[in-house]
This record gives C-alpha cells, sequence and structure tokens, in this order.
C-alpha cells in the first residue's frame, strides 16, 4: 500500500489559525454530504466531511482517516455555489454524532 500524498497538505490545511465555513450538500440517492472547508488559493478546500448515506449510515474523513471501503475526503476544491452554507454547531452535532 503506497503512503497518501494528500495527508501533509490535509494536515496543515486543519491547522487551527485558519478561518473555517460549513456546507451541506444534498445528492440524488438520498445522502447527505457534510464539509468543514478553509480557503486556499481563493478556493475551499475540504479538510473534514462527513458522508451520510440514504441508510442513515455516517462516514467521517479528515487528516487522520482520509479513506476506506465506503468513500474518502474530497481532493477537489468544493464548488460552494452548489452547497447550503450552515453553522458550525449543526456540523459539528454530526460530525460528534459520528464517531
Amino acid at each position: 500500500m503506497h503512503p497518501d500524498l494528500r495527508l501533509p497538505l490535509v494536515k496543515e490545511l486543519s491547522e487551527p489559525d485558519r478561518p473555517r465555513r460549513h456546507w451541506r450538500g444534498d445528492d440524488e440517492r438520498g445522502g447527505v454530504w457534510l464539509f468543514e472547508s478553509v480557503e486556499g488559493d481563493g478556493e475551499h478546500w475540504a479538510i473534514r466531511q462527513v458522508e451520510i448515506d440514504a441508510a442513515r449510515r455516517a462516514h467521517r474523513y479528515w487528516w487522520r482517516h482520509l479513506q476506506d471501503e465506503h468513500g474518502f475526503l474530497t481532493d477537489q476544491p468544493l464548488d460552494v455555489w452548489d452547497l447550503t452554507e450552515i453553522d458550525e454547531a449543526a456540523f459539528e452535532a454530526v460530525w460528534q454524532a459520528g464517531e
């Protein structure tokens, strides 16, 4: 297995001094996607992500858990025009519930 080359970058972006924003997106299969992002090079990059599938199972991704058999932390900038901004408390409640 090869090391994930995204790890140092995602870890660096996750440093606590960066302002964060939180987003929600819905997919056509009944799933929900939540993201915590920071800005870099004029784009929003996900540093934490929760996927809630149609069966309401939550899958969490961040620098310590970049991927698994269900999915992975997105490696593309977020298209925030397709997402709804949510508050930090809403994101954190779902993130903590997914533990």
